[in-house]
């Protein structure tokens, strides 16, 4: 009897070719390119980052419906004026607004805070470019001057609706734009006292003050800039007014 045939399950199996060279330094060095680039930090762009496309249309969008709602708010009265007649100033659809305010009265304060805020800025801006030397007239002068311009200028509505618009407020709301006006009118103080000091000034600065702004502001009801008076010549005639030569 032959002897039986040996089982060819067992084979062992052919023994793996190592791996090539050049594979192992690429993956080396993938391993060290990123140990550094982990050690490496990684550096910030400085200040602020740069608005995109999209916000940027956002800001004009809502400074349109700001625009539109202090010319509206100013001829029409806040009651008056619908949030529809808003977007139509604007060139918006009639729900556009409540994207950029939660409501009629967050526009409106809007509108205050952010106008008086502008101007209290503007007018810091004006008196830094006087001269060091510049007396308290000169000073004095510069103020009704910036007033006049935030009062008669270009992007004027915004004084005329918080004189005429404050009922309209929240008591809250009020507190904030009166943080904000105060800050504007406490800049004429040391100039209304320096000129009391120098005899210039016929009224106790505080009361000079209110007598000042409430002249001042009523120009909003009168004046025309068709009738040929400059600002600058009206500016002339309110500090011969206010103060001896």
């Amino acid at each position: 009897m032959d002897s039986p045939v040996p089982r060819t399950s067992a084979i062992a199996p052919a023994p793996k070719k190592p791996p090539a060279r050049t594979g192992s330094k690429a993956v080396a060095s993938s391993d060290a390119n990123a140990v550094a680039a982990e050690a490496t930090p990684t550096r910030r762009p400085r200040g602020r980052p740069r608005k995109t496309a999209e916000e940027l249309d956002d800001g004009n969008r809502r400074r349109k419906l700001m625009d539109g709602a202090a010319k509206l708010f100013r001829t029409q009265g806040f009651a008056a004026t619908s949030t529809r007649d808003i977007a139509a100033a604007a060139g918006m659809h009639s729900g556009s607004p409540f994207y950029h305010f939660e409501s009629k009265s967050a526009l409106l304060y809007a509108v205050m805070s952010e106008g008086m805020t502008m101007a209290t800025q503007s007018q810091q801006q004006a008196l830094d470019a006087l001269p060091a030397a510049a007396t308290p007239r000169e000073q004095l002068h510069t103020l009704i001057r910036h007033h006049f311009e935030i009062l008669l200028g270009p992007r004027s509505s915004f004084i005329p609706v918080m004189l005429y618009e404050w009922r309209s407020l929240t008591p809250a709301q009020r507190k904030g734009i009166a943080r904000i006006k105060d800050s504007y009118e406490a800049t004429w103080m040391p100039v209304l006292e320096a000129l009391t000091q120098q005899g210039a000034l016929q009224a106790e600065p505080g009361v000079a003050r209110l007598f000042i702004f409430g002249a001042l502001n009523w120009a909003v009801q009168w004046f025309s800039p068709k009738k040929g008076k400059s600002l600058d010549a009206l500016t002339d005639e309110a500090l011969a007014l206010f103060i001896r030569s």
